[in-house]
């Protein structure tokens, strides 16, 4: 088995090996591959032309020139990203030449773009980088081309393969006809009346088309130059068609003026045959007059038909050129008009062409005559194909942006162009020239001409764009002295307040608002301004709003009606919008009492008043609501948490007293919160009547031993003893209620009542036993009574000490007929003696079980063996009643006539608790002053609440 499990794992390991190295050498050679794919593209470009040191090669989008030979290339010069267009020839392409003709064909094409180079006129290339020749190419670089004619008309040679989308069913409008045959005969005006020179090649290779849609004169290859003097006639030699030498090393046949065949001269007319076939070709898709198919002798027959030009089939030509176009195709040249005469012909007196020209013309006007000609321009652009506008006027308007005080006049030409354009076009062909003219603060009507069409700019422009450029634009707005552009500043930012990051909207757009509306002096700039604010309220953080713009609505200075009425706005968005909303807090602190001043101002109409006092009314409600909800919830909360405490069982552990057992005996403690509020009894602050017969229950089950020990030490049964005993006690007592209250003019009452009050009949023996009979006190009886009744108290009352729940006791005193009672604590704890009544101590009692018996053991004990207590400093009670002399207590003179360990021990009978109005009387004592009442705070104060 284990062989053959480390068989199949040694597989799995050479399969997954396999697998990696199949991967990494796909990898591998996908990558050489486009290694060499982009080094044959390179190559393929410029393969070591010095052309390359300057010029970045992009795209291969056209050709031109004899045979179609050069190859344009798009690309751009590295040290100025200046857009240029590179030619390339490759030599490969005469490979099958003889050596000869390949020589001289090379030798031609480097005159060809010499001459080009030397020639300097706007219908004829410019070159920006003479010839640069390697090994393997011939290169320079000229002004931005779209292609030739030839390949607009359908010529594919040396084409890529996939054609550029922008020459893809691209159609020649007839204003770019005839405005380019303007150009082309201009061309050639200038070349036969300037340069001397006649072309002798004039065909579609040859006319390139850049990319601004002009027309220009390429291909100077076989170019002739005048060989006379100058104070001579012109003379251009001839030069015979070889038909033994390749086709494309001589002029186009199909476009050769009949002098090769018939007259074997040259003069300047041999050009302007040359451009009637053009013209023919033009309207009849590409194809020229004769298809002579290389061949000279068929263009000899051809050249026969022409003496007759009533025969020519030129019915496609258009009827007000097609005259022209007759005598162009004579065959005798002297009948020929030459190029200045054929550019003033009535077919060219066109609105398109007049303005094309007048565009190129330009340059030597002066600035009156330029912005009468660009007012009148917007009524033109209609009438203009939209290719035209968007590649021939917008650059030209653009070139005039570099004069400041022109940009007004050609602005809303290039924004009525921009309105026109697709989104793509405009991101390639406009926005570029406007970036920089959002810029431009002075003159002021250019910002107020971009604010206008701010809509247009904002639909069209990239995101990125917009937060780069048009939103600082913005902010110059709002910071212009100019009231129009701030109001239409304020306007237009609600529309691009979605594209401002927050940031942005925090640190520089909204405090610019701010600025602008705290610093102006024109009413409707202010009003603006809040409406702008208010309008961009959903795209602000909520703090944000509440931190910032809320104090900024307190701080705008003036109180006219559609201000308040602006600022009402905003606060009604706020409260109403989902993402923000405003809190009850914010309401009720700030809001409100921002918005009732401005409801009485005088400005508002009823309307208007009306409208603030149901916002302010919502607001309440909502304030309201809310807070209602709250306190409901919060009270349901205490509720659940009171149910919560006394439904949970559990025991309070208490080292001092080891007879509480666990099975909750002692649970009445655990929550004291049920006894503490009974200690309002009696104030009138509890409308719940409290009975002595619950609380003798409870004493009653407390006092039954728990017989959950299984075996029991004689301390424990002592006290168990003694607590049945105690329990025994207290179940043969009668119920006790509390007294009502005394009369005014008497000191104590016997209640009238069957049961029998133990607090009473306590007092009533001490006062016995103090008299004597006689009136007289006796001193051994009355320490002998008071110490027998006060050890039971005590015996009750410390059976809850060992709880640690605070105990008091008050004994009566005799003042004046009135009943005061006075405060002592027992057991270490401070709290008001006077708040719990003789119920409330019972119902203490009934919660001592296991302890009443061993702390009535430990008070015998004590009344044995006394131990000095420190008395407790009860002076911060002494502002509450007025001071007065006091007759001695009962328990002050019991306590005098004890012996030494019973003089510190201050034990005072309770008393029912009785309201502090009916305890404190007013005594007939004479020259005693009435007590003071308590009021409701003092009484808060006294419980410590």
């Amino acid at each position: 088995t284990t062989p053959s499990w480390e068989g199949r794992k040694h597989h799995r390991m050479e399969s997954m090996l396999s697998k990696l190295r199949s991967t990494v050498s796909n990898v591998a050679s996908r990558a050489a591959s486009d290694a060499v794919g982009f080094a044959s593209q390179v190559s393929n470009y410029l393969p070591g032309n010095p052309v390359t040191r300057e010029y970045e090669v992009t795209a291969h989008i056209a050709s031109a020139g004899p045979g179609l030979y050069w190859k344009i290339y798009k690309g751009y010069k590295k040290s100025t990203k200046q857009d240029a267009a590179i030619f390339v020839f490759e030599k490969r392409l005469l490979d099958k030449w003889d050596k000869q003709e390949r020589e001289q064909m090379i030798e031609k094409l480097r005159k060809g773009v010499s001459q080009l180079t030397r020639i300097r006129h706007p219908q004829v290339l410019t070159v920006q980088h003479p010839l640069e020749e390697s090994r393997e190419t011939l290169a320079f670089a000229t002004e931005p081309v779209l292609a030739s004619l030839a390949n607009i008309l359908g010529s594919t040679e040396n084409m890529p393969q996939q054609i550029p989308s922008v020459l893809k069913d691209y159609k020649l409008f007839d204003v770019e006809i005839k405005y380019g045959l303007v150009q082309v005969s201009e061309g050639l005006a200038f070349l036969h009346n300037s340069v001397k020179s006649v072309h002798r090649n004039i065909c579609p290779e040859n006319i390139v088309v850049n990319h601004e849609g002009t027309w220009k004169l390429f291909g100077f290859d076989y170019v002739v130059a005048n060989s006379s003097p100058a104070d001579q006639p012109p003379f251009w030699s001839f030069e015979e068609y070889d038909s033994k030498k390749q086709p494309t090393s001589q002029p186009n046949l199909n476009y050769l003026a009949p002098e090769y065949a018939l007259t074997h001269s040259l003069d300047a007319a041999a050009d302007l045959y040359p451009l009637g076939v053009l013209i023919y070709a033009i309207f009849n898709e590409g194809r020229p007059l004769f298809n002579n198919h290389d061949d000279f002798s068929v263009f000899k027959k051809n050249c026969c038909e022409l003496k007759n030009p009533s025969s020519l089939k030129i019915n496609s030509i258009p009827e007000g050129l097609r005259d022209q176009v007759r005598l162009l195709l004579n065959a005798t040249p002297q009948l020929r008009p030459d190029a200045l005469q054929l550019t003033k012909i009535p077919y060219f007196d066109d609105v398109g062409v007049k303005t094309l020209n007048y565009l190129d013309q330009m340059f030597q006007w002066d600035n009156m005559q330029k912005s009468q000609f660009y007012k009148s321009l917007p009524t033109i652009l209609p009438q203009m194909p939209h290719r035209i506008a968007v590649y021939r006027i917008v650059p030209s308007m653009v070139k005039e942006c570099i004069n400041p005080t022109m940009i007004p006049f050609v602005l809303p030409v290039i924004l009525q162009v921009a309105e026109r354009a697709t989104k793509e076009e405009f991101i390639q062909h406009i926005l570029p020239y406007l970036k920089p003219i959002m810029k431009i603060t002075d003159p002021v009507q250019v910002m107020l001409l971009l604010m206008q069409k701010m809509e247009l700019l904002l639909g069209k422009t990239p995101p990125e764009d917009v937060k780069s450029d048009v939103l600082p634009m913005l902010y110059r707005s709002l910071e212009c002295d100019t009231q129009q552009i701030q109001e239409l500043c304020l306007s237009i930012i609600p529309s691009c307040a979605q594209l401002v990051e927050h940031s942005a909207m925090k640190n520089a757009l909204l405090p610019r608002i701010k600025k602008l509306c705290l610093g102006t002096s024109y009413l409707s700039v202010r009003v603006n301004c809040l409406v702008c604010v208010g309008k961009i309220l959903e795209h602000l953080d909520k703090w944000l709003v509440m931190d910032d713009v809320f104090p900024f609505m307190q701080s705008v200075p003036s109180r006219e009606a559609p201000v308040v009425m602006a600022i009402v706005g905003i606060f009604k968005v706020a409260l109403t919008h989902k993402k923000l909303g405003i809190s009850k807090e914010i309401l009720a602190n700030k809001v409100l009492p921002f918005l009732f001043p401005l409801s009485i101002e005088n400005s508002l109409s009823p309307t208007q008043h009306s409208s603030i006092m149901t916002l302010i009314k919502d607001m309440i409600e909502r304030v309201e609501s809310e807070h209602s909800i709250k306190l409901e919830q919060l009270n349901s909360i205490k509720d659940e948490q009171k149910a919560l405490q006394k439904a949970m069982p559990s025991t309070t552990p208490n080292n001092d007293n080891p007879s509480i057992s666990s099975n909750g005996s002692n649970n009445s403690f655990l929550n004291p919160n049920p006894d503490l509020e009974k200690v309002f009894t009696g104030l009138g602050m509890d409308n719940k009547p409290s009975t002595i017969s619950n609380n003798t229950t409870a004493v009653m089950k407390a006092s039954t031993p728990s017989p959950t020990a299984s075996t029991l030490s004689l301390q424990d049964k002592q006290r168990m003893a003694t607590q049945a005993t105690v329990g025994e006690n207290l179940r043969k007592q009668p119920p006790l209620l509390p007294s009502p209250p005394p009369p005014a003019n008497s000191i104590i009452k016997s209640p009238t009542s069957n049961t029998k009050n133990l607090t009473g009949t306590l007092i009533t023996n001490n006062m016995n036993s103090m008299t004597n009979g006689n009136g007289a006190p006796s001193p051994g009886l009355a320490m002998t009574n008071n110490v027998m009744n006060m050890n039971m108290l005590n015996t009750s009352m410390n059976s809850m000490s060992g709880t640690g729940f605070p105990v008091q006791m008050s004994t009566p005193s005799i003042m004046g007929g009135g009943m005061m009672q006075q405060t002592q604590n027992l057991g270490g704890m401070s709290s008001p003696m006077g708040s719990i009544s003789t119920m409330n101590s019972m119902n203490t009692i009934n919660s001592m079980s296991n302890m009443n018996s061993m702390n009535a053991i430990n008070t015998m004990n004590t009344l044995r063996s006394p131990v000095p207590q420190k008395a407790q400093n009860l002076s911060a009670f002494d502002s509450l009643l007025p001071q007065q002399s006091r007759a001695p207590s009962m328990i002050q003179m019991g306590t005098s006539m004890t012996s030494p360990g019973m003089s510190n021990m201050s034990i005072r009978m309770m008393s029912p608790m009785q309201p502090m109005n009916t305890m404190i009387g007013t005594g007939n004592t004479p020259g005693q002053q009435p007590f003071k009442p308590l009021s409701s705070s003092d009484i808060s104060d006294f419980l410590g609440l």
